[in-house]
């Protein structure tokens, strides 16, 4: 990129950065992924760095507007999902892989991001079977493709099935990848909705530690460390917090709103973060292997999900 278009780049990302705050989640996302398309992404690592911590307060904030016994009953009927469909789609996606010939690391690391929480699960999961940036990369952009596409599609297909808020909160938390776009999801279908695909993502989340702690044993890496997600105690605390102390809701309902605005930040930076390069690098065989495994996991519990709750 040469100095006049490195300028210009930069002047877009300010621009649309600031933006970010003012429309939808799917908006903000789709205005990322197009600057990393077409122009570039001017600052790739800030937006890396930036946007996990950004993510990260936005969930914590989002906790002051929920009291704990209410999102742990609206939640717990996705409990039951949560523990069949991640011991289901690791072992799907892992015998898949195999039948696809698809580099086992590789296919291992789909199904984690598929089955727990994306991109996070994959990075967890990653330095515990030594897995190569490519392999890592790989994973990362087909579950990051998907989930951008998540965003954008499922609140459609929610409201054309006319799904009520905990079906869609349930689902969202279940069949979309990444923590963001479940929170994106969620707050573009409702407030309740937000509330229970947030609940049931954290829950599901916390099985980044036992997976991890299983992949140190069927690849055999001794003394590697496990990764936790301390963000979601913090989550857990403010929703404490909120049902037992009497806070004004001057002031709750203000960390709310910022934490949203936050999260429609956090969705530009991660959409900037794609680039041709980790396109081309994806290959057919991961992709298809990642679609598949979405489409089996978001069709399943659909059907479940619509009929039983």
């Amino acid at each position: 990129m040469n100095d006049k278009w490195l300028v210009v780049a930069k002047g877009l990302f300010i621009v649309l950065a600031i933006m970010s705050f003012f429309v939808s989640p799917a908006i903000a996302l789709f205005s990322g992924i197009l600057l990393a398309i077409t122009i570039g992404n001017p600052f790739p690592i800030f937006s890396k760095k930036v946007s996990k911590i950004l993510l990260q307060v936005a969930v914590v904030g989002l906790g002051f507007n929920m009291n704990l016994f209410e999102s742990l009953a609206a939640g717990k009927d996705g409990m039951i999902f949560t523990v069949v469909s991640v011991i289901g789609v690791m072992f799907l996606g892992v015998g898949l892989g195999k039948l696809m010939n698809v580099r086992q690391k590789n296919a291992y690391l789909i199904s984690a991001g598929t089955a727990i929480c994306g991109g996070s699960a994959i990075a967890a999961v990653a330095p515990v079977i030594d897995a190569d940036e490519h392999d890592t990369s790989i994973a990362l952009a087909t579950i990051f493709a998907l989930n951008a596409i998540a965003l954008f599609i499922f609140p459609e297909i929610g409201h054309l099935l006319d799904m009520n808020q905990v079906q869609f909160g349930t689902w969202a938390a279940i069949a979309i990848h990444d923590t963001s776009s479940v929170v994106g999801a969620g707050a573009a279908y409702g407030d309740e909705a937000l509330k229970v695909a947030t609940t049931i993502k954290l829950t599901r989340a916390l099985w980044i530690i036992p997976l991890a702690l299983v992949s140190t044993v069927i690849f055999h890496a001794k003394g590697k460390k496990v990764s936790i997600p301390w963000f979601i105690l913090l989550f857990v605390l403010a929703m404490v917090v909120n049902t037992y102390l009497p806070l004004p809701e001057s002031i709750t309902s203000t960390i709310v709103v910022v934490s949203k605005k936050i999260l429609g930040l956090t969705l530009f930076l991660i959409g900037g973060g794609l680039s041709i390069a980790t396109i081309k690098t994806m290959g057919a065989k991961p992709l298809v292997l990642g679609v598949v495994l979405w489409f089996v996991i978001s069709v399943s519990t659909l059907g479940v999900i619509y009929f039983a709750l």
